[in-house]
């Protein structure tokens, strides 16, 4: 019995020993790894264009990634982000289109962006287009017009695009 009773004990002591030794292999050795924390990567815008038909102007915002929300918003005065300086488009009117979390240069600090800076464009409705600002995760463009701009907008998709159509100002309004 005394017998029975050592090889039970060491077999639990060896029992015990390989689950102790199991226990220092790290817990995902052998494993798949873990799924990526990194964040999503962030839209980037990377041009801006624009086009005349016979009853409306449209400007494209091209974009890579995913398409971001998108707010389109009348303002007073075109400015740049960051230093506040106005933007020197002609027009009486115009939009600040603002595309958010989104990026117009890469990881390192790179623009990504191929369109215009600064553009005057002498269409019936759009007189000019500014990139106003690559800051913190918004890119901002702005749009001038002579008369106050009738708009829609929507999104297109494969390859992403945002999509502003301003109507051709009315034959008796003035430019």
């Amino acid at each position: 019995m005394f017998h029975h009773r050592q090889t039970l004990a060491a077999t639990a002591a060896g029992i015990l020993l390989a689950a102790g030794t199991g226990a220092t292999v790290p817990a995902d050795a052998g494993a798949a790894p873990a799924p990526s924390t990194r964040p999503p990567a962030t839209a980037r815008v990377v041009d801006v264009r624009w086009g005349g038909h016979p009853t409306f102007d449209r400007l494209v915002v091209d974009v890579r990634g995913s398409l971001p929300p998108v707010s389109v918003r009348p303002v007073k005065v075109l400015r740049y982000d960051g230093s506040g300086h106005r933007v020197p488009l002609p027009g009486r009117f115009f939009l600040e289109i603002a595309l958010s979390p989104a990026t117009a240069h890469d990881q390192s600090g790179r623009s990504v962006y191929k369109g215009p800076r600064l553009t005057t464009i002498r269409l019936p409705a759009l007189k000019g287009v500014a990139l106003t600002g690559d800051f913190e995760g918004v890119v901002t463009i702005g749009a001038a017009f002579d008369t106050k701009p009738a708009y829609t907008s929507f999104t297109l998709h494969s390859p992403e695009r945002f999509v502003l159509d301003v109507a051709h100002p009315p034959a008796h309004c003035p430019r």
